[in-house]
């Protein structure tokens, strides 16, 4: 599924968005592009992956993380705040029993910073339709097939509202650091696409 799609429509109707707000003079391009620096300067799924590495390690973190995310996210210097307004964010865990996947029906919202650009995939129609009436079958599509006896629940973001999916951690990882239980965690599994 990954290679079918192109952002260009999506990247186009921004681009027409941007010039009317510059032609109407509520932002300035220069103020405009300071935002999206400002934005996209740490964003990577290195921070998304550090989230859950500390999670896994730290039984605290892991239920604040739960009980408030935007809360827990300063433990490591990270916030949802940043661009045009604040959102929240919502951590929603994978158990042995419930798989979690995220989406925007409505466009591509996503937690950037916490997870870097998102791939063109997740911006595509079809993902954005298909994973909400069978995602089963979208998961299989990207090699995540789950057991028949798995609940799977689809999160849709919003303008106000991000999810990140805290994946299981994976069996024989005990003993290891933070920073190697980090390189085990992929942008996919941080939106359920894949186990980790």
């Amino acid at each position: 599924m990954s290679g079918e799609h192109t952002s260009a429509p999506v990247a186009a109707r921004v681009r027409r968005l941007e010039e009317r707000l510059i032609d109407a003079g509520v932002i300035a391009e220069t103020e405009l592009d300071a935002v999206l620096a400002d934005l996209l300067a740490g964003a990577s799924p290195v921070n998304g992956a550090r989230i859950v590495a500390r999670a896994w390690s730290d039984a605290g973190f892991r239920e604040r993380l739960l009980a408030d995310a935007n809360t827990a996210l300063p433990e490591l210097g990270l916030s949802m705040a940043g661009g045009i307004q604040e959102q929240r964010l919502k951590v929603v865990a994978n158990t042995e029993t419930t798989h979690n996947v995220l989406v925007c029906t409505l466009c591509s919202c996503y937690p950037i910073g916490l997870l870097g650009p998102s791939p063109s995939w997740y911006k595509s129609a079809a993902y954005r339709s298909r994973v909400v009436r069978e995602p089963r079958a979208v998961l299989a599509e990207f090699g995540l097939d789950l057991p028949a006896g798995t609940a799977i629940t689809v999160w849709d973001s919003s303008a106000e509202s991000r999810y990140l999916v805290l994946p299981r951690r994976p069996d024989g990882t005990e003993g290891r650091s933070e920073a190697e239980l980090t390189a085990l965690v992929t942008r996919e599994g941080l939106i359920g696409t894949a186990a980790v």
